[in-house]
């Protein structure tokens, strides 16, 4: 039986980016020692509040359709939340709710893209953002950004990649897979840069809660931005919550209504007892969420000086986030097959930087996923792969 181009477009290196963990589960799921740093799930439980919340939600009963954009109540607090992180004064009508950033970044995508349409991208790029602009038949116009510059876009190399085929500008900070974050004076010449064009601009901003050095910029918030961006959030990292399918595009009133009309007849509407939990994520001033974030930074940092000075490892120390960069091109293996050996033989499960792109090549991923006993763990393995192999280079 024959499929749709579509089943082309949304497969390739993105999605078998996932079969050294899934190969990593199967392992531990046999009962061997393996240290999953391969995902970005937080291994911290959901504030209990938030699922009391949820719970009692249920025992009332709110188990039938609810509002199709998002209830009311969550899209004013979602409202007020962006409001105060950002300073961009956005009312519950420029909110819509959508079933995790995963789900916001497509619905937007369809919404602003058509076939033929270019889209420009930092590379290396989260793994499934290249699916997500192919399937609405959009190109990706990878801007090549490398660790010898902190993963940080240029405004000049994008400015350098417009075309009158330019339709977007996407951009993540801080940056999954680096960390990276960028500073107002780089989002204040990209704003200039999307006016100029009349260009989109998609701002992926859910590790924004998770940055620990310098500050969150928010592209709607800067001058003639506010109608051309589209913002994405959740509370999958920030709160520990990406089973729950928590996300939101903030946007201009019309663009709402276009993702409405999208979620109609893809969604028609995420669970209401999920969005009376996310209202009192929201709302409550949860320890749980400045404990969660200190312990990202300390594993940051712990990571970093655990790898410091072993031979055929530099790790990328970066701003914010929940994974690390770690660049083994020393150890003269491509990071597939050094992440391939650190699994077979060290058992420690991680992501090759060649899955974000290739200016990734040479580079691993880990995510900051375990406490610090076992995390500590986990880099000396790492260690010991690459002093292993630069020792083997050596007397070859």
């Amino acid at each position: 039986m024959r499929f749709s181009d579509l089943t082309q477009r949304i497969a390739g290196d993105g999605a078998a980016a996932w079969n050294i963990h899934y190969r990593a589960l199967e392992r531990q799921a046999r009962g061997d020692d393996i240290l999953l740093l391969s995902v970005g799930d937080p291994d911290f439980d959901t504030p209990q509040p938030i699922v009391q919340a949820a719970i009692d939600s249920l025992l009332n009963g709110n188990t039938h359709y609810s509002d199709v954009r998002g209830k009311l109540a969550l899209r004013e607090r979602i409202a007020a939340w962006h409001n105060a992180r950002s300073g961009q004064g956005v009312a519950a009508n420029q909110v819509a709710v959508m079933a995790g950033a995963q789900c916001a970044l497509f619905s937007v995508v369809q919404c602003l893209l058509n076939p033929g349409d270019e889209v420009i991208v930092a590379e290396p790029m989260y793994v499934t953002y290249e699916a997500v602009f192919g399937a609405c038949g959009a190109k990706v116009v990878p801007v090549p950004v490398r660790s010898e510059n902190g993963f940080r876009i240029q405004a000049q190399d994008v400015a350098a990649v417009i075309t009158s085929r330019t339709r977007a500008i996407a951009i993540n900070s801080p940056h999954n897979p680096s960390g990276a974050s960028l500073p107002r004076a780089t989002w204040e010449a990209l704003a200039e840069l999307c006016v100029r064009h009349d260009l989109w601009m998609i701002s992926d901003e859910v590790y924004s809660e998770l940055l620990f050095e310098g500050e969150h910029i928010s592209p709607a918030s800067l001058p003639g931005m506010a109608e051309r961006t589209a913002t994405l959030n959740s509370l999958s990292k920030s709160h520990a919550m990406t089973g729950w399918r928590v996300g939101w595009v903030v946007g201009s009133e019309a663009l709402t209504a276009h993702l409405e009309n999208l979620a109609l007849c893809m969604l028609y509407g995420s669970p209401d007892f999920i969005q009376d939990a996310a209202c009192v994520a929201l709302e409550a001033g949860l320890p749980e969420l400045a404990a969660m974030r200190e312990a990202y930074r300390q594993r940051r940092d712990l990571v970093c000086a655990t790898l410091a000075g072993c031979p055929g490892l530099r790790a990328l120390k970066p701003d914010g986030g929940m994974f690390v960069m770690v660049d083994i091109r020393p150890t003269g293996l491509s990071a597939q097959d050094f992440a391939d050996r650190l699994l077979d033989l060290y058992g420690v499960s991680v992501l090759a930087g060649e899955a974000f792109g290739p200016s990734a090549a040479g580079h691993i991923r880990l995510g900051l996923v375990l406490g610090s006993g076992p995390l500590q763990e986990a880099c000396r393995r790492i260690a010991r792969c690459a002093t292993e192999l630069i020792e083997e280079k050596r007397y070859a």
